[in-house]
């Protein structure tokens, strides 16, 4: 076999070589393509997931609920908390509106069902005993009066913190709750309001 000399050709392995680290790179590169779709696709499924099952983004609409939250605040509602648990008072709830509910309503939870609830010149009294609410600051109180009522059968009397701006189960009446579908729990706009709704 002859021996090549300087200039002749060498045998013609290199293109095959590249030709195959070629097809290599673009094999890898559908492959991290194909991972990238895969997990990007889970990642959706998982994000629907939440928002349609346990977490909902909501804006507030309003200043009946300040200054908790406020007009326009960004929160984040748990639909399914109440599976887990029984909605106490305190709560602040969101609720279709029981006269139109094709709207919904974000009030807080003041007496649950079997609660005698009563006001007297803005004072709440359950069962007698005067409601300390110190998420109602003075400047938002009002001086509205409210016979006794007692509070129905899965049912719950909500009040609007900024009371002398709010429509609530002053006006409707307590609310089933087959009408409230979630909690608020989590402030994330604006920044300054962002962490656990209270």
């Amino acid at each position: 076999m002859p021996i090549p000399r300087s200039g002749d050709s060498a045998p013609a392995t290199e293109p095959a070589r590249d030709s195959g680290s070629r097809a290599a790179a673009t094999a890898s590169r559908t492959a991290g393509f194909g991972v990238w779709i895969r997990d990007l696709t889970i990642s959706l499924a998982i994000s629907a997931f939440i928002i349609i099952f346990i977490y909902q983004p909501v804006k507030v609409e309003g200043t009946s609920m300040m200054p908790s939250l406020d007009d326009q605040e960004r929160i984040f509602v748990n639909k399914f908390v109440y599976r887990l648990e029984p909605i106490e008072r305190g709560d602040i709830v969101v609720f279709r509106y029981p006269r139109d509910p094709s709207k919904s309503y974000i009030k807080r939870v003041v007496g649950t069902e079997g609660d005698h609830i009563r006001i007297d010149g803005g004072q709440v009294y359950v069962n007698d005993v005067p409601l300390i609410e110190d998420y109602v600051p003075p400047a938002y109180t009002d001086s509205r009066s409210l016979h006794e009522i007692v509070v129905p059968p899965q049912s719950y009397f909500v009040l609007g913190d900024h009371r002398s701006m709010s429509n609530d189960s002053r006006d409707f009446g307590p609310v089933n709750q087959s009408y409230i579908y979630g909690k608020a729990v989590f402030g994330y706009w604006p920044m300054d309001k962002l962490g656990r709704v209270r």
